[in-house]
């Protein structure tokens, strides 16, 4: 039995749970209505004897007509309206409640909503919630496992807002075109791989370090999903809001919104400074509160920084310290930082420098690994996921061994996940102590890689996911070459 939760399927199970709870309480409500008409009739009736019978009803009756003609129905203060919307009204506790549940479940912790309904006052002593305890238990006995192994890991770098200034030929304009992604198109993105069935999971989704007999492990941990449900990790590199990219069309910095959640202020063409969803972050939570079945047990994207320019667009690094705001700057990045974590989205190093930390030299790979610690991590706090700058690895296609002196160096640091790049669809490799995977791009070059490959299908590597020419921008300029 296939219960895949969608959006529309979570609407219709609310909906249809409130109308259970209206019938439930339609008698009740009948027998209100019944004494609320009497009381009306009697207070009707009251007035005449006072006021005499001629004078005018108060009630909007209809009036009996001499001349067989339809009775006129007249407004009245008191006239009773009985709303067609079957939305509960007798216990707005049990309604909030079972709200609440339907959304944990639409996100597929079953656990979760039946915990919460367990704990209520209510449990045991309201069929509805008892019902609902009843079918979130059948659903979770149809989940199934998904291999680990089969998992993608898709990312982007900072989203591009307005196009026009992004693509306006100057310098800039064709690393953009490469390398980044446009708003439009990561919308488009994620409607599509909806559509597939694919649901957001955390790199810690896929495996845990645990202790057992032979010490501490990674250990694989079960995803359950409907059939027909695909899990898949997303990230974000270079979440800094560089310099360079100033006026461009992008977004400036990230901020705490009015709602306690992350959001993004970007500077406007007449200076001012406006508050939006203006990057990936506050776009994909805003899709995850309309689509809540995108997301497994509320799972966010991995959000990676450098620290050579800051973070999150606060000039942080050693080399601000002479800017007034500079103590001010770092205290802002480190509680949004907070925020970020505290709503579900995974923190990571993409290096210091961005530095292809597998060629460098050792010394240099020793430093910059030490400035991302000193200067970033006392931001954000700790992390163990690394995502490699240019899709760069210390080391080959083999497990990592302890002969390899830059993963142990890594290792010590605290990093346990380690993902490169690569172009096929599934690259998971679980060690004793680590975890790899690797990315997929979904930038301008990739996607007009698939659009050039035409019908050749071993040349296109985006067709699991979408179709690029459904989704890659009609501004962009083409050929989009790689340099």
């Amino acid at each position: 039995m296939n219960e895949t939760i969608r959006r529309s399927d979570y609407r219709h199970r609310a909906s249809k749970r409130r109308r259970q709870r209206f019938f439930h309480r339609l008698p009740l409500i009948l027998i209100i209505l019944l004494l609320f008409i009497l009381l009306t009739v009697f207070c009707w009736l009251l007035g005449r004897h006072f006021l005499g019978k001629d004078s005018p009803p108060t009630m909007s009756s209809p009036i009996p007509s001499s001349t067989g003609e339809e009775p006129v129905r007249t407004e009245s203060s008191t006239e009773l309206e009985i709303s067609t919307d079957p939305e509960p009204t007798m216990d707005p506790m049990v309604d909030e409640l079972l709200d609440d549940a339907d959304r944990i479940a639409a996100g597929y912790d079953y656990d979760r909503a039946i915990a919460l309904l367990q704990d209520s006052k209510f449990y045991g002593s309201n069929s509805a919630v008892d019902e609902a305890i009843a079918e979130y238990e059948q659903i979770k006995s149809t989940l199934k496992p998904y291999d680990i192994t089969q998992i993608t890991h898709v990312f982007f770098h900072t989203l591009v807002m307005d196009e026009s200034k992004a693509f306006d030929g100057d310098s800039d304009e064709s690393g953009y075109n490469q390398v980044m992604t446009t708003k439009d198109e990561f919308l488009k993105i994620l409607d599509a791989m909806y559509e597939k069935g694919y649901v957001l999971v955390r790199l810690h989704d896929m495996a845990e370090l645990a202790d057992g007999e032979d010490g501490t492990k990674m250990t694989r941990k079960a995803i359950l999903l409907p059939e027909g449900k695909k899990p898949f990790v997303m990230s974000q590199d270079d979440v800094c809001y560089y310099e360079y990219m100033d006026g461009d069309g992008f977004a400036t910095r990230m901020i705490i919104g009015e709602d306690g959640k992350p959001t993004c202020e970007m500077k406007m063409e007449d200076g001012s400074i406006q508050v939006g969803a203006f990057d990936l972050v506050p776009i994909l939570e805003e899709y995850i509160q309309e689509h809540p079945d995108f997301s497994y047990k509320g799972a966010r994207a991995v959000i990676a920084f450098t620290g050579y320019q800051g973070i999150l667009g606060y000039r942080t690094a050693p080399s601000y310290s002479d800017s007034p705001t500079y103590e001010q700057d770092k205290e802002a990045a480190a509680a949004v930082a907070q925020c970020l974590r505290d709503n579900g989205w995974e923190l990571a190093s993409h290096s210091w420098g961005h530095r292809d930390l597998g060629t460098i030299p050792w010394d240099n790979f020793k430093a910059d690994c030490d400035k991302w610690n000193n200067e970033v991590k006392s931001l954000i706090g700790p992390t163990d996921i690394i995502l490699f700058p240019f899709g760069a690895d210390v080391g080959d296609w083999h497990p990592y061994a302890s002969d390899n002196e830059r993963f142990r160096y890594l290792k010590n640091l605290g990093f346990s996940y380690f993902c490169n790049v690569d172009s096929s669809r599934f690259w998971v490799q679980v060690g004793d102590d680590f975890l790899r995977q690797g990315r997929r791009n979904l930038d301008g070059y990739r996607m007009w890689m698939d659009i050039a490959a035409g019908s050749d299908t071993s040349k296109r590597k985006l067709d699991d996911l979408f179709r690029a020419e459904d989704i890659f921008s009609p501004n962009r300029p083409t050929p989009v070459v790689w340099e």
